[in-house]
């Protein structure tokens, strides 16, 4: 049995300025310097943690904005996908469309995961806090839908 090494962590590291196709139409990083931002990649829209994550996200969003940080979902559906679900959510961020999974190459949190008895390649649950230098201070992997937005919005009320 071989084992696997674990992910490193990315905190610490500055993060490359991107720009992503997003439901506003463009996300770049850079322009949010300045402010932290919180990049949280979730599997796929419309599937019942996601639609929790989300949900905890938006409402918390205002506590975000009070404190100047931005929040940015990211998955690889499209952007009709995305411009749906957070439609339906009434979510008052952006989602980013990374279909060709360069963003999620990016932050390593592509996963072999099992769906329905095949092996299949997946994003994991994954959210990064990012600082007004472009610096990941704080990183939670393989997380859990329920609550991540809260443990999010304490740590970065601690920056």
């Amino acid at each position: 049995m071989t084992k696997t090494s674990p992910t490193p962590s990315l905190v610490g590291l500055a993060v490359p300025d991107f720009t992503a196709p997003a439901t506003s139409g463009e996300f770049t990083l850079s322009a949010h310097r300045g402010h932290p931002v919180v990049l949280y990649f979730y599997p796929r829209d419309n599937t019942p943690g996601c639609t929790t994550q989300a949900q905890q996200f938006r409402d918390l969003h205002a506590e975000f904005v009070k404190a100047g940080c931005v929040v940015v979902g990211i998955s690889r559906d499209s952007l009709k996908s995305h411009e749906n679900f957070k439609a339906k959510l009434g979510l008052p961020f952006e989602l980013i469309s990374d279909i060709e999974g360069t963003l999620c190459r990016m932050f390593d949190v592509v996963r072999n995961k099992v769906l329905y008895g095949k092996k299949v390649l997946g994003i994991e649950r994954s959210t990064f806090l990012i600082d007004a230098d472009g610096k990941v201070r704080q990183e939670w992997r393989s997380t859990k839908a329920d609550g991540n937005a809260t443990a999010v919005l304490d740590a970065m009320m601690k920056l």
